[in-house]
């Protein structure tokens, strides 16, 4: 079975499993003060700007989102957020687990905008009974989204602007941030993010890591004490060190980008090949995740070989289902081609 089902299916990057092995019988401090976590944050900080700006390990995404948010928001706050954000609805509750409410705004293509966000905030205050409502406190959005699309430099100036002016914290989940970053649509950079965002987070999970997120906290007033909050959520390491030594190799000469482009390039030709097949897409993701509209029948033949979300995704009509491939930093060229030539030949058997 050759899968496109997601990006983390995959171990890590052979440098980076290199690096472990290469350091494991050396001794280092715990709790990720050791002195990989601290290279890994130099390594990092050369796309940075802000001498202040902190940078922090963690394990996943999941509990990044939980963590940064819990840290932030005030016992009556809640998170706004795209209905289809990550936080909404593929974390169980994790967020509201914390006394904390999802406020969701109706997604365009995975995102919401800057004036979808000052009407929630408007409405709220201008309600009579806003005492009794949970209070917008922060911002959440996903750079990619989670249908692969991306915020431009406009967009997400826009949507700061507005943050600032409400004094709403924003926070930017870059778990798949790799792709968004090297994607031909892109315009924004890491220091670029640095400066719109209060918080946001580099995803190492999904591009070549065998786990861990650096949680990049550009206003570090917000969280003065992150690192309890850290240990409270069940985040700190003991052997925090495995995060550093991940990072480092990640950054050390461009080896996250080098990833991620591979990624991005492989979903790309898959989406330029399909649609000259002749198949339709619930949108266009310049990302490495695709969304082609294909016949169920062809659906069940597909599955058959290869592994792709096919039935999660929602139908076009009662014959057609959206499918979402998804290509990772070690997805092949050779199963690229596989999909694409099965592809044609049941295509022509029609």
């Amino acid at each position: 079975m050759i899968s496109f089902y997601n990006d983390y299916s995959e171990g890590a990057h052979e440098r980076i499993l290199d690096a472990l092995i290469r350091t494991n019988r050396l001794q280092s401090g715990g709790y990720g003060e050791d002195e990989y976590c601290e290279e890994a944050k130099t390594l990092i900080r050369r796309h940075l700007r802000k001498s202040e700006t902190e940078i922090h390990f963690l394990v996943g995404g999941t509990q990044t989102n939980t963590t940064v948010i819990a840290s932030i928001l005030k016992p009556w706050q809640g998170v706004i957020a795209a209905d289809t954000g990550h936080i909404a609805v593929h974390e169980s509750g994790a967020i509201e687990a914390t006394g904390h409410k999802v406020l969701t705004l109706p997604h365009h293509e995975g995102k919401i905008n800057a004036g979808q966000i000052e009407r929630l905030v408007r409405a709220h205050f201008d309600s009579e009974s806003f005492e009794h409502q949970v209070q917008p406190g922060m911002v959440y959005i996903s750079q990619p989204t989670e249908y692969g699309t991306i915020y431009s430099k406009a967009e997400l100036q826009a949507i700061s602007a507005v943050c600032r002016k409400f004094h709403l914290p924003l926070f930017i989940d870059g778990a798949r941030l790799g792709a968004a970053l090297v994607c031909a649509e892109n315009d924004l950079t890491i220091a670029d993010l640095e400066e719109l965002a209060d918080v946001f987070y580099i995803g190492g999970t999904k591009n070549g890591a065998l786990f861990g997120e650096a949680v990049v906290i550009a206003s570090p007033e917000l969280t003065p004490y992150f690192r309890y909050m850290i240990k409270q959520k069940g985040g700190m390491l003991a052997k925090g060190r495995l995060l550093g030594i991940q990072f480092a190799e990640l950054f050390r000469d461009d080896l996250y980008f080098d990833l991620a482009r591979h990624a991005v390039t492989l979903a790309q030709r898959l989406q330029k090949c399909i649609e000259e097949l002749g198949y339709p897409f619930m949108l266009k993701s310049p990302t490495n995740q695709i969304f082609p509209v294909f016949p169920d029948e062809l659906i069940h033949q597909l599955e058959e070989k290869y592994s792709c979300s096919y039935w999660d995704w929602g139908r076009t009509d009662p014959q057609h289902s959206i499918t979402r491939i998804v290509t990772s930093w070690a997805t092949s060229e050779e199963a690229v081609n596989s999909f694409l030539n099965d592809l044609q030949k049941l295509t022509n058997a029609e």
